[in-house]
């Protein structure tokens, strides 16, 4: 009896670390999405007041540059949640 209930609670522990993981994958890639983002915003301003002149191209980088970061942090999230709600074995 005490070695099948020791089976379920080892996979049950599995089950908890890896859903604990992949929230905290999720939480790690928002954050450090959110991160980049606000660093690309603020260094576009600076170069916006250095430049004036150049403010449509720096715009136009700093945009294309933060929807690439979402799509990389929106792909990593959709991982995290997938590896959280999908059980193997």
């Amino acid at each position: 009896m005490m070695t099948i209930l020791s089976i379920i609670l080892e996979y049950t522990m599995e089950i908890a670390i890896s859903k604990s993981v992949a929230v905290l994958g999720a939480g790690f890639v928002v954050l450090a999405a959110a991160t980049g983002i606000g660093k690309i915003g603020s260094n576009a301003m600076d170069a916006i007041a250095r430049q004036p002149q150049a403010a449509s191209d720096v715009r136009s980088a700093m945009i294309l540059s933060a929807a690439l970061i979402e799509g990389v942090a929106l792909i990593a999230v959709i991982v995290c949640m997938l590896s959280y709600f999908v059980q193997l074995g």
